[in-house]
């Protein structure tokens, strides 16, 4: 174990630890490089999804994102609030909302899209294209629905 780890060995052996360790260093660096952008990391992930699946409804985007409704909506508020986000009303069905960008929330993602762009030119550059490639299969895996149902499964089988 070198220096550097010294004090951490739970992190060497409980995965769910490492990765929260992991995602809150990562998350604090890229809140860092698209601050000026006046977005959080979180805010600015969610208006992606957002702005790459238009018109999708709150209940779609957040299974799609791994959260529960109600932590959407406290989500989505400050984004409302801001003018960035609206939620229309199914045309279909009243009961069901669909979730898109304003204008307002356009000109916002594309202004932080490039300084998130930037970050993940530098992330990439310390850890490797390919390797930041298979870290996200990896995490995208471990997101996927399927892999909770195993995972739920095998523990019920105990």
């Amino acid at each position: 174990m070198d220096e550097r780890t010294k004090g951490f060995e739970g992190w060497q052996v409980c995965s769910n630890s490492a990765l929260k360790r992991a995602t809150r260093q990562l998350g604090q660096l890229y809140d860092d490089a698209i601050d000026a952008s006046g977005l959080r990391g979180t805010q600015y992930t969610l208006m992606t999804q957002i702005h790459m699946n238009s018109g999708t409804s709150l209940k779609v985007l957040a299974e799609s994102i791994v959260m529960d409704l109600s932590a959407l909506g406290h989500t989505l508020k400050p984004l409302i609030r801001d003018g960035l986000v609206e939620l229309v009303t199914d045309e279909k069905d009243r009961r069901v909302k669909r979730v898109k960008l304003t204008q307002a929330g356009v000109e916002k993602w594309q202004e932080a899209y490039g300084l998130w762009r930037e970050a993940q030119e530098r992330f990439e550059q310390q850890f490797g294209k390919e390797q930041a490639q298979a870290l996200r299969d990896t995490l995208n895996l471990i997101a996927s629905k399927d892999f909770a149902s195993r995972f739920r499964v095998s523990t019920n089988r105990d």
